[in-house]
């Protein structure tokens, strides 16, 4: 049997494969309920973050993206009053 190495299995994962450990990673369980050990939540994830990068998988698909928005403002956060932004005076220092 050949020897495995973690560049070969990134080469060789199928979308299926991609989704399955990307489920395993969201929920820290594989798919037959067994909870992942840390090591293995670290390399599911590390290969589902290669896999994304090498199959330009769009950055919204991404795992672990956040859209960069601000309380309904543009991104740069112009025009959010400090009531918004959660910076309200503190009325208990009055």
């Amino acid at each position: 049997m050949s020897e495995m190495t973690f560049e070969k299995m990134i080469n060789q994962m199928t979308p299926a494969i991609y989704e399955s450990l990307k489920q395993a990673v969201s929920l820290r369980k594989w798919p037959d309920g067994r909870r992942l050990t840390p090591e293995q939540t670290e390399l599911c994830l590390e290969a589902v973050m290669r896999f994304e990068v090498e199959n330009n998988v769009p950055e919204e698909n991404r795992v672990g993206y956040l859209e960069q928005r601000t309380c309904g403002a543009a991104a740069s956060g112009a025009g959010v009053t400090p009531e918004m932004a959660g910076l309200a005076r503190d009325a208990t220092r009055d």
